[in-house]
Protein backbone atom coordinates (compact mmCIF):
# COMPACT_ATOMS: atom_id res chain seq x y z
CA UNK A 1 0.00 0.00 0.00
CA UNK A 2 1.27 3.48 -0.77
CA UNK A 3 2.57 5.03 2.43
CA UNK A 4 0.77 7.99 3.90
CA UNK A 5 2.48 11.05 5.31
CA UNK A 6 0.31 12.73 7.87
CA UNK A 7 0.59 15.86 9.97
CA UNK A 8 -2.76 15.56 11.74
CA UNK A 9 -1.07 16.97 14.83
CA UNK A 10 2.01 19.11 15.27
CA UNK A 11 4.87 18.53 17.67
CA UNK A 12 4.47 20.32 20.98
CA UNK A 13 6.35 23.61 20.93
CA UNK A 14 7.89 22.69 24.28
CA UNK A 15 9.11 19.29 23.03
CA UNK A 16 10.83 20.02 19.73
CA UNK A 17 13.38 17.66 18.22
CA UNK A 18 13.71 13.90 18.18
CA UNK A 19 15.63 13.58 21.44
CA UNK A 20 13.21 15.65 23.50
CA UNK A 21 10.24 13.88 21.90
CA UNK A 22 11.85 10.57 22.88
CA UNK A 23 12.68 11.39 26.49
CA UNK A 24 9.97 13.79 27.70
CA UNK A 25 7.25 11.24 28.37
CA UNK A 26 9.64 8.76 29.98
CA UNK A 27 10.63 11.38 32.52
CA UNK A 28 7.27 12.98 33.23
CA UNK A 29 4.52 10.35 32.78
CA UNK A 30 3.07 8.13 35.47
CA UNK A 31 3.82 4.41 35.37
CA UNK A 32 0.69 3.57 37.37
CA UNK A 33 -2.17 4.82 35.24
CA UNK A 34 -3.99 1.48 35.32
CA UNK A 35 -4.37 -1.44 37.72
CA UNK A 36 -3.41 -4.82 36.32
CA UNK A 37 -4.67 -8.32 36.96
CA UNK A 38 -1.54 -10.47 36.71
CA UNK A 39 -1.44 -13.95 35.19
CA UNK A 40 1.50 -16.36 35.10
CA UNK A 41 1.39 -18.49 31.97
CA UNK A 42 3.53 -21.64 31.72
CA UNK A 43 5.21 -21.95 28.33
CA UNK A 44 5.72 -25.17 26.33
CA UNK A 45 9.41 -25.16 27.40
CA UNK A 46 8.42 -24.89 31.09
CA UNK A 47 9.27 -21.26 31.54
CA UNK A 48 6.93 -18.53 32.72
CA UNK A 49 5.39 -15.61 30.85
CA UNK A 50 3.85 -12.76 32.81
CA UNK A 51 0.65 -11.35 31.34
CA UNK A 52 -0.84 -8.18 32.80
CA UNK A 53 -4.55 -7.66 32.05
CA UNK A 54 -6.90 -4.71 32.31
CA UNK A 55 -10.44 -6.06 32.14
CA UNK A 56 -13.01 -4.18 30.09
CA UNK A 57 -16.55 -4.97 29.09
CA UNK A 58 -17.57 -8.58 28.56
CA UNK A 59 -17.35 -9.47 24.88
CA UNK A 60 -15.46 -6.28 23.96
CA UNK A 61 -12.37 -6.62 21.75
CA UNK A 62 -9.07 -7.52 23.33
CA UNK A 63 -5.81 -5.75 22.47
CA UNK A 64 -2.47 -7.43 23.06
CA UNK A 65 0.33 -4.94 23.80
CA UNK A 66 3.99 -5.70 23.11
CA UNK A 67 6.57 -3.42 24.75
CA UNK A 68 9.99 -2.31 23.52
CA UNK A 69 13.56 -3.13 24.48
CA UNK A 70 13.91 -3.48 28.26
CA UNK A 71 10.35 -2.26 28.70
CA UNK A 72 7.41 -3.88 30.47
CA UNK A 73 3.73 -3.40 31.19
CA UNK A 74 4.84 -0.46 33.34
CA UNK A 75 6.50 1.40 30.45
CA UNK A 76 4.85 4.78 30.06
CA UNK A 77 3.53 4.07 26.56
CA UNK A 78 2.06 0.72 27.66
CA UNK A 79 0.34 2.49 30.54
CA UNK A 80 -0.96 5.21 28.22
CA UNK A 81 -2.30 2.74 25.67
CA UNK A 82 -3.90 0.58 28.37
CA UNK A 83 -5.61 3.63 29.85
CA UNK A 84 -7.01 4.70 26.47
CA UNK A 85 -8.28 1.18 25.79
CA UNK A 86 -9.85 0.96 29.26
CA UNK A 87 -11.72 4.21 28.63
CA UNK A 88 -13.14 2.60 25.49
CA UNK A 89 -14.33 -0.41 27.48
CA UNK A 90 -11.93 -2.73 25.68
CA UNK A 91 -9.85 -5.48 27.27
CA UNK A 92 -6.06 -5.18 27.37
CA UNK A 93 -3.33 -7.78 27.80
CA UNK A 94 0.33 -6.82 28.04
CA UNK A 95 2.85 -9.54 27.22
CA UNK A 96 5.98 -9.01 29.30
CA UNK A 97 8.83 -10.57 27.37
CA UNK A 98 11.00 -13.04 29.24
CA UNK A 99 13.08 -11.35 31.95
CA UNK A 100 11.17 -8.05 31.53
CA UNK A 101 8.23 -8.35 33.96
CA UNK A 102 8.46 -5.90 36.85
CA UNK A 103 7.67 -6.53 40.48
CA UNK A 104 4.67 -4.23 41.14
CA UNK A 105 5.98 -3.53 44.63
CA UNK A 106 9.20 -2.08 43.21
CA UNK A 107 9.23 -1.36 39.51
CA UNK A 108 13.02 -1.31 39.30
CA UNK A 109 13.11 -5.06 40.06
CA UNK A 110 12.64 -7.50 37.18
CA UNK A 111 11.42 -11.05 37.73
CA UNK A 112 13.87 -13.79 36.59
CA UNK A 113 12.82 -16.64 34.32
CA UNK A 114 13.39 -20.38 34.67
CA UNK A 115 15.17 -21.07 31.38
CA UNK A 116 18.64 -20.04 30.11
CA UNK A 117 17.34 -17.57 27.56
CA UNK A 118 16.08 -14.01 27.35
CA UNK A 119 14.17 -12.33 24.52
CA UNK A 120 15.16 -10.59 21.31
CA UNK A 121 13.81 -8.66 18.32
CA UNK A 122 13.00 -11.76 16.28
CA UNK A 123 11.67 -14.11 18.97
CA UNK A 124 8.08 -14.88 17.95
CA UNK A 125 7.32 -18.23 19.58
CA UNK A 126 6.17 -16.63 22.85
CA UNK A 127 3.92 -14.24 20.93
CA UNK A 128 2.46 -17.14 18.94
CA UNK A 129 1.78 -19.05 22.18
CA UNK A 130 0.06 -16.09 23.82
CA UNK A 131 -2.05 -15.34 20.73
CA UNK A 132 -3.12 -18.97 20.58
CA UNK A 133 -3.98 -18.93 24.29
CA UNK A 134 -6.03 -15.73 24.14
CA UNK A 135 -7.85 -16.58 20.92
CA UNK A 136 -8.75 -20.05 22.21
CA UNK A 137 -10.16 -18.61 25.43
CA UNK A 138 -12.22 -15.98 23.60
CA UNK A 139 -12.88 -17.55 20.23
CA UNK A 140 -15.67 -15.11 19.34
CA UNK A 141 -13.91 -11.95 20.53
CA UNK A 142 -11.90 -9.77 18.11
CA UNK A 143 -8.19 -9.83 18.95
CA UNK A 144 -5.95 -6.92 17.95
CA UNK A 145 -2.33 -6.10 18.74
CA UNK A 146 -0.15 -3.03 19.23
CA UNK A 147 3.64 -3.32 19.25
CA UNK A 148 6.07 -0.57 20.22
CA UNK A 149 9.70 -0.48 19.02
CA UNK A 150 11.17 -4.00 19.51
CA UNK A 151 7.67 -5.29 20.27
CA UNK A 152 6.51 -3.89 16.95
CA UNK A 153 9.31 -5.67 15.12
CA UNK A 154 8.33 -8.94 16.81
CA UNK A 155 4.68 -8.36 15.88
CA UNK A 156 5.34 -7.57 12.21
CA UNK A 157 7.75 -10.50 11.84
CA UNK A 158 5.18 -12.88 13.32
CA UNK A 159 2.38 -11.49 11.11
CA UNK A 160 4.59 -12.13 8.10
CA UNK A 161 5.41 -15.64 9.28
CA UNK A 162 1.78 -16.68 9.72
CA UNK A 163 0.24 -14.71 6.82
CA UNK A 164 -3.44 -15.48 6.35
CA UNK A 165 -3.37 -17.84 9.34
CA UNK A 166 -3.09 -14.91 11.75
CA UNK A 167 -5.49 -15.02 14.67
CA UNK A 168 -4.82 -11.32 15.24
CA UNK A 169 -7.40 -9.42 13.20
CA UNK A 170 -5.52 -6.11 12.85
CA UNK A 171 -2.36 -4.56 14.23
CA UNK A 172 -0.65 -1.23 14.88
CA UNK A 173 3.05 -0.62 15.42
CA UNK A 174 4.87 2.46 16.70
CA UNK A 175 8.54 3.28 16.00
CA UNK A 176 9.58 -0.11 14.63
CA UNK A 177 13.30 -0.63 13.82
CA UNK A 178 12.48 -2.41 10.55
CA UNK A 179 16.15 -2.98 9.65
CA UNK A 180 18.04 -4.06 12.77
CA UNK A 181 21.51 -3.68 11.24
CA UNK A 182 20.71 -0.15 10.04
CA UNK A 183 19.29 0.70 13.47
CA UNK A 184 22.39 -0.61 15.25
CA UNK A 185 24.66 1.48 13.00
CA UNK A 186 22.46 4.54 13.50
CA UNK A 187 22.61 4.18 17.27
CA UNK A 188 26.41 4.24 17.10
CA UNK A 189 26.06 7.81 15.83
CA UNK A 190 23.39 10.28 16.88
CA UNK A 191 21.63 7.70 19.04
CA UNK A 192 24.63 6.52 21.04
CA UNK A 193 23.44 8.38 24.15
CA UNK A 194 20.74 5.71 24.55
CA UNK A 195 22.92 2.64 24.07
CA UNK A 196 24.60 2.67 27.46
CA UNK A 197 21.24 2.85 29.23
CA UNK A 198 20.02 -0.33 27.54
CA UNK A 199 23.31 -2.24 27.72
CA UNK A 200 23.58 -1.70 31.46
CA UNK A 201 20.50 -3.83 32.22
CA UNK A 202 21.01 -6.25 29.32
CA UNK A 203 24.48 -7.11 30.60
CA UNK A 204 23.17 -7.68 34.12
CA UNK A 205 20.53 -10.09 32.82
CA UNK A 206 23.00 -11.98 30.63
CA UNK A 207 25.56 -12.36 33.40
CA UNK A 208 22.80 -13.60 35.71
CA UNK A 209 21.87 -16.25 33.13
CA UNK A 210 25.53 -17.32 33.00
CA UNK A 211 25.64 -17.56 36.80
CA UNK A 212 22.41 -19.56 37.15
CA UNK A 213 22.83 -21.89 34.16
CA UNK A 214 26.56 -22.53 33.71
CA UNK A 215 26.03 -25.99 32.18
CA UNK A 216 23.56 -24.94 29.48
CA UNK A 217 25.07 -25.39 25.97
CA UNK A 218 23.96 -21.92 24.87
CA UNK A 219 25.54 -20.36 27.96
CA UNK A 220 28.81 -22.19 27.37
CA UNK A 221 29.20 -20.26 24.10
CA UNK A 222 29.20 -16.89 25.90
CA UNK A 223 32.38 -14.91 26.57
CA UNK A 224 32.03 -12.89 29.76
CA UNK A 225 34.90 -10.57 28.85
CA UNK A 226 33.39 -9.64 25.48
CA UNK A 227 30.01 -9.06 27.08
CA UNK A 228 31.38 -6.75 29.75
CA UNK A 229 33.45 -4.80 27.20
CA UNK A 230 30.59 -4.31 24.71
CA UNK A 231 29.93 -0.63 24.04
CA UNK A 232 27.62 -0.88 21.01
CA UNK A 233 24.55 -2.96 20.23
CA UNK A 234 26.51 -4.81 17.55
CA UNK A 235 29.23 -5.78 20.03
CA UNK A 236 26.68 -6.92 22.62
CA UNK A 237 24.50 -8.79 20.13
CA UNK A 238 27.57 -10.51 18.66
CA UNK A 239 28.83 -11.53 22.10
CA UNK A 240 25.53 -12.32 23.86
CA UNK A 241 22.22 -12.15 21.97
CA UNK A 242 23.35 -14.18 18.97
CA UNK A 243 25.13 -17.11 20.69
CA UNK A 244 22.56 -17.35 23.48
CA UNK A 245 19.72 -17.72 20.98
CA UNK A 246 21.30 -19.83 18.25
CA UNK A 247 22.51 -17.26 15.71
CA UNK A 248 25.91 -17.37 14.03
CA UNK A 249 26.62 -13.76 15.04
CA UNK A 250 25.12 -10.30 15.13
CA UNK A 251 24.86 -10.03 11.35
CA UNK A 252 23.00 -13.34 11.17
CA UNK A 253 20.70 -12.24 14.01
CA UNK A 254 19.92 -8.92 12.34
CA UNK A 255 19.31 -10.49 8.94
CA UNK A 256 16.98 -13.21 10.19
CA UNK A 257 15.12 -11.08 12.74
CA UNK A 258 14.47 -7.80 10.90
CA UNK A 259 10.75 -7.31 10.21
CA UNK A 260 11.71 -5.71 6.87
CA UNK A 261 12.01 -9.22 5.41
CA UNK A 262 8.46 -10.11 6.43
CA UNK A 263 6.40 -7.03 5.56
CA UNK A 264 5.49 -8.34 2.11
CA UNK A 265 3.87 -11.46 3.61
CA UNK A 266 1.44 -9.73 5.99
CA UNK A 267 -2.19 -10.48 5.13
CA UNK A 268 -4.14 -8.62 7.83
CA UNK A 269 -4.64 -4.85 8.13
CA UNK A 270 -1.70 -3.16 9.81
CA UNK A 271 -0.82 0.47 10.40
CA UNK A 272 2.81 1.31 11.15
CA UNK A 273 3.62 4.71 12.68
CA UNK A 274 7.15 6.09 12.37
CA UNK A 275 8.88 9.46 12.52
CA UNK A 276 11.67 10.91 10.40
CA UNK A 277 13.47 12.25 13.49
CA UNK A 278 13.58 8.92 15.34
CA UNK A 279 17.08 8.80 16.91
CA UNK A 280 16.93 4.99 16.90
CA UNK A 281 16.47 4.53 13.15
CA UNK A 282 17.58 6.21 9.90
CA UNK A 283 14.78 7.58 7.74
CA UNK A 284 16.01 5.38 4.88
CA UNK A 285 14.82 2.30 6.79
CA UNK A 286 11.27 3.69 6.79
CA UNK A 287 11.52 4.20 3.03
CA UNK A 288 12.70 0.61 2.62
CA UNK A 289 9.68 -0.60 4.59
CA UNK A 290 7.41 1.48 2.38
CA UNK A 291 8.79 -0.16 -0.76
CA UNK A 292 8.40 -3.79 0.33
CA UNK A 293 5.21 -3.66 2.45
CA UNK A 294 2.22 -5.67 1.30
CA UNK A 295 -1.06 -4.04 0.29
CA UNK A 296 -2.40 -4.67 3.80
CA UNK A 297 0.32 -2.58 5.47
CA UNK A 298 -0.11 1.18 5.81
CA UNK A 299 3.09 3.05 6.62
CA UNK A 300 2.38 6.39 8.29
CA UNK A 301 5.43 8.65 8.53
CA UNK A 302 5.58 12.01 10.27
CA UNK A 303 8.41 14.57 10.33
CA UNK A 304 8.38 14.60 14.13
CA UNK A 305 7.80 12.21 17.03
CA UNK A 306 11.18 10.89 18.10
CA UNK A 307 11.18 7.28 19.26
CA UNK A 308 7.73 6.27 20.56
CA UNK A 309 7.12 9.84 21.72
CA UNK A 310 4.85 11.72 19.30
CA UNK A 311 4.08 14.40 21.88
CA UNK A 312 1.60 17.12 20.90
CA UNK A 313 -0.48 19.54 22.94
CA UNK A 314 -0.43 23.20 23.79
CA UNK A 315 0.90 23.00 27.33
CA UNK A 316 3.57 20.85 29.06
CA UNK A 317 1.18 19.99 31.89
CA UNK A 318 -1.41 18.66 29.45
CA UNK A 319 0.47 16.68 26.79
CA UNK A 320 -1.20 14.64 24.06
CA UNK A 321 0.41 11.41 22.95
CA UNK A 322 -0.63 11.42 19.33
CA UNK A 323 0.59 7.99 18.20
CA UNK A 324 -1.13 6.22 21.07
CA UNK A 325 -4.40 8.00 20.30
CA UNK A 326 -4.03 7.18 16.60
CA UNK A 327 -3.39 3.52 17.37
CA UNK A 328 -6.55 3.13 19.45
CA UNK A 329 -8.69 5.17 17.06
CA UNK A 330 -7.50 3.16 14.06
CA UNK A 331 -8.27 -0.16 15.77
CA UNK A 332 -11.71 1.16 16.74
CA UNK A 333 -12.33 1.94 13.06
CA UNK A 334 -11.30 -1.62 12.13
CA UNK A 335 -13.71 -2.99 14.72
CA UNK A 336 -16.49 -0.67 13.57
Amino acid sequence: MTALTTEIASAAWWARGGHLQTTWGRLGRSRRLVTFRRELLTTPDDDELVLDHVDGSAGAPRVLLLHGLEGSSYSVYAQGLAQLLARSGWNTTVLNFRSCARDPKGLSRTLPNRRPRLYHSGETTDLAFVVDTLSTRESHTPLYAIGVSLGGNVLLKWLGEVGARSRVDAAVTISVPYDLAAAARHLEGSGRIYVGHFLKTLKVKTLDIMRRFPQAPSVARLDVTRIKRARTFFEFDDAATAPLHGFAGAQDYYRRSSSLRFLNRIEVPAMCLSSADDPFLPESAIESARIVASDEVQIVSTRWGGHAGFIAGRWPWKPLYWAEQQAVSWLAAQAG
